[in-house]
């Protein structure tokens, strides 16, 4: 409409390890140990098709403890992308906290403010992106990542791949628990998408 103010855009924001690609290493530093969920590329896709941005959120202490550095992270990044976009996926952009507040070395061993469960990463996204949070969705295996959704006013979803499960028998004794709970990233899209549609 013109002269109308136009909508900030919705947003998924998606975890990357347990989430996106299944856990095969303690530490992904290379691309040829990525192992996309089965359907990761696809559900993507439908979120690109009904207008959302797709924002992975991942928590790297690797590159404190010296494991990983940003350029070996953004290789494993690019072939992510690559991957997903073979499917007709898009990632609107990564974002990863290389801190840890107890491991590692400076500059990297500090309290930040962007390490799940803090919502750092999802607010750059949000400026970045000009995103409105209270529209958008998390998608995760962990409370942690819910905790980050929780603090902007996200959605939340928990996936029970990774160490989903067992964080959803934790989230019943400890509180917490997610807004929804399904088997997989597809069932996630599937129940995001529904939502959306009011159905």
């Amino acid at each position: 409409m013109s002269g109308g103010v136009r909508a900030r855009r919705r947003a998924v924001f998606v975890d990357r390890d347990g989430t996106l690609n299944r856990e095969l290493v303690e530490t992904l530093a290379r691309p040829e140990q990525l192992d996309l969920v089965p359907g990761a590329g696809e559900a993507l896709a439908a979120l690109r098709e009904a207008g959302f941005a797709v924002v992975v959120v991942t928590n790297q202490s690797a590159i404190a403890r010296g494991e990983l550095d940003h350029e070996r992270l953004a290789r494993v990044h690019a072939a992510l992308a690559e991957r997903v976009e073979q499917d007709g996926g898009r990632i609107d952009l990564f974002l990863a906290c290389p801190h840890h507040e107890s491991d590692g070395l400076a500059p990297y061993r500090r309290t930040c403010a962007c390490r799940k469960p803090r919502p750092g990463m999802l607010l750059e996204a949000a400026q970045r992106l000009d995103l409105d949070l209270t529209r958008s969705w998390l998608v995760g295996d962990a409370l942690r990542d819910l905790a980050a959704a929780r603090a902007v006013g996200a959605r939340t979803v928990l996936v029970a791949t990774g160490k989903g499960a067992s964080e959803m028998e934790r989230a019943k004794k400890e509180g917490g628990a997610p807004d929804v709970f399904v088997p997989d990233l597809v069932a996630a899209v599937r129940a995001i998408l529904a939502e959306a549609q009011g159905k």
